[in-house]
């Protein structure tokens, strides 16, 4: 069996980066929220070490988050961050304080003393940035613990017990701005817990071939493809494990970026051999959103109309016993309230909810283990082309949602496909498409007055955005020079008759939204 590492999360908003910090190491990690913990889990699960993550409550309320006290008595090494360090110090014998010196940000611990979580990254003596984010504090360390660093605002930043193979920190490792976090939590899974780092996604390709065919059996499944990555990574790896038991069904939106809805049915009709089925229903979505400029009615619409259009085409094929989606690990991981209250994210229309009860059908998600970037690695791994699996994420309500307070035509869809289509183009020349996560082309419900070739002029303006980001949780606008900009303004402005103005959306995400709907 590969090795396992469990994290407990407490509802730390960072709480995914451990996982991935973990996987990039070559261990394979689940997050598990503090109250699904049984001890029977903990059994089942058989981790060869635990991670407690950190949270917002307080370790000196009362009825606040705990780990199991079985955590500690599996004999497994556990590892505290920030309130998972205060739990574990509170839980073992020690004692948490409210300070009123609190550090937020980026800090600097002192390195006091060697430990094996240390070893060959931090010596001692050495001053070492970290990223701190902590009101309280522990004021008395549980028995059998020692200090190993501290910093101003913590005298206890990092503690171990070397004998049981627990240590805690306050600071976060997980982070990007703790410079060797990952290495820490690299020394933890392979120095200390002793994993092997064998995690690889060809093993995950083979182990989720042989879950697909032990799941299906010889029934059929039907897959709903969007275009995106994750849908497209499911038909290829459903087609290698079942072959002709699968359909899949696209249906175009009339939504789509330029050429996209041919590359889609070309791909995987000419390279992979699918059994696909291609309905165009871009008239029908555009009379269910009508005239409509509410972005939730018309995200509403459209979820509606393409789960009908869908099980349409299914009852046409015949039907099937399985409905497989694209499922991703943020999906099925719920963030935790400190009252141990769920909150779960909702997907938009691709993630087809309801079809399944509809249909009498069971789900196949064979990627609800996978971060986003490990899909595209898998992509990569099935030999899907990098020019599809570096794509950049798409809505699945498409254009529909970047033509902001106005009614929506089929004029008004060319100009916007036109314009972005653009402006990745320029994007794609300038070597740039791969350090951006996502960008696109918006179009506003303002005319504005021009000049063109001595005449006057009354169209659309046309906002770009681009941002950077990991996760997609977080984003910054991407810092384009005036060069760039004016040369995608200028061939917009020549190119696309209908847009007479180009603006750049310089907001991040938060306070914005990477969308404008």
């Amino acid at each position: 069996m590969t090795d396992r590492i469990l994290i407990i999360d407490f509802g730390s908003q960072v709480t995914q980066l451990i996982a991935r910090r973990v996987r990039e190491s070559g261990v394979y990690s689940e997050i598990h929220p503090f109250n699904s913990v049984t001890d029977q889990l903990l059994e089942e699960y058989a981790p060869k070490a635990i991670i407690l993550s950190g949270g917002p409550a307080s370790v000196t309320w009362e009825e606040s988050p705990r780990a199991p006290a079985k955590v500690f008595e599996m004999g497994v090494p556990v590892l505290g961050i920030c309130y998972g360090q205060q739990t574990m110090m509170e839980q073992l014998g020690g004692k948490v304080e409210t300070s009123d010196h609190r550090e937020f940000g980026r800090a600097y611990v002192e390195i006091n003393k060697n430990c094996a979580l240390f070893d060959g990254v931090w010596e001692v003596g050495t001053s070492e940035q970290v990223w701190m984010s902590h009101g309280d504090r522990v004021g008395k360390l549980a028995p059998g613990f020692e200090v190993v660093a501290t910093s101003e605002g913590a005298p206890y930043a990092a503690v171990a017990n070397e004998e049981k193979k627990f240590y805690a920190v306050q600071f976060h490792p997980e982070v990007v701005h703790t410079p060797h976090g990952a290495q820490l939590l690299k020394n933890f899974t392979h120095n200390v817990a002793g994993c092997s780092g064998d995690w690889t996604m060809a093993a995950f390709k083979e182990q989720a071939l042989d879950a697909i065919r032990k799941q299906v059996g010889d029934g059929k499944v039907i897959c709903g493809l969007s275009g995106g990555v994750d849908s497209s990574v499911v038909a290829v790896l459903l087609h290698e494990a079942i072959g002709e038991q699968l359909t899949c069904v696209f249906v175009d939106t009339g939504f789509m970026r330029a050429g996209e809805s041919e590359q889609v049915v070309s791909m995987f009709r000419d390279n992979y051999n699918i059994q696909l089925v291609h309905r165009d229903a871009s008239d029908d979505f555009l009379g269910a959103i009508g005239d409509s400029i509410d972005p939730e009615v018309k995200r509403k619409a459209i979820g509606k109309l393409f789960i009908d259009v869908f099980e349409e085409e299914a009852k046409k094929v015949g039907g099937a016993d399985f409905l497989a989606q694209g499922t991703l690990y943020p999906d099925v991981i719920e963030s935790v309230s400190f009252t141990g209250g769920p909150s779960v994210t909702i997907k938009s229309h691709h993630n087809v909810g309801g079809l399944p009860e509809r249909m009498n059908m069971q789900l196949v998600e064979p990627l609800r283990e996978l971060f986003k970037d490990e899909v595209r690695d898998l992509g990569r791994e099935l030999g899907l082309p990098d020019s599809f699996v570096d794509r950049h994420p798409f809505p699945g309500p498409g254009l529909a949602i970047r033509i902001p307070g106005q009614p929506i035509n089929r004029e008004k869809l060319d100009i916007l496909r036109k314009a972005d289509s653009i402006y990745l183009e320029e994007i794609r020349n300038a070597g740039l498409y791969n350090t951006i996560w996502q960008a696109f082309a918006v179009l506003l419900p303002v005319k504005t007055v021009g000049v063109m070739g001595d005449a006057r002029t009354h169209d659309y303006a046309c906002a770009l955005r681009a941002v950077t980001s990991t996760d997609g949780m977080t984003a910054d606008y991407y810092h384009f020079d005036h060069d760039f900009l004016s040369r995608v303004a200028n061939r917009i402005i020549n190119e696309c008759r209908g847009i007479n103005r180009v603006t750049y959306d310089i907001t991040s995400k938060p306070p914005g939204t990477i969308e404008w709907e």
